[in-house]
């Protein structure tokens, strides 16, 4: 993925996705940033079958000098989604601000995977 120019500075798309997980993952009910499919992995480990590369989990994009941010998550059962994607949309934009000082015009959130807990 090419470098991000904004406000003319040119940051690596994974220096923001650095900045967006760690401001996601420390929301109350993200599990983790991207799909982590566990039994995907073990069938990987145990065969020779690959899985299909999974898209990114963070994806940034400059729409009139602003940020559009896309953050993919899976997330703890029990947690409504509308409030948790509230959630992540403040920590995310705060984060971002905060470290690289630029307006964020919209964060997509997107619930890819759920954690059920052992019973």
């Amino acid at each position: 993925m090419p470098e991000i120019k904004i406000a003319g500075i040119g940051i690596a798309p994974e220096v923001i996705q650095a900045i967006v997980s760690r401001a996601a993952e420390g929301v109350e009910g993200v599990a983790s940033v991207g799909s982590k499919d566990l039994a995907q992995n073990l069938v990987q480990m145990f065969t020779a079958r690959t899985a299909a590369p999974a898209g990114p989990s963070v994806e940034a994009e400059v729409e009139d000098d602003r940020l559009v941010l896309t953050v993919h998550l899976t997330v703890f059962y029990g947690y409504p989604f509308k409030q948790l994607a509230e959630a992540v949309r403040e920590a995310v934009a705060a984060h971002i601000d905060a470290q690289v000082g630029v307006d964020v015009a919209r964060i997509d959130v997107c619930i890819d995977g759920l954690v059920f807990p052992k019973e």
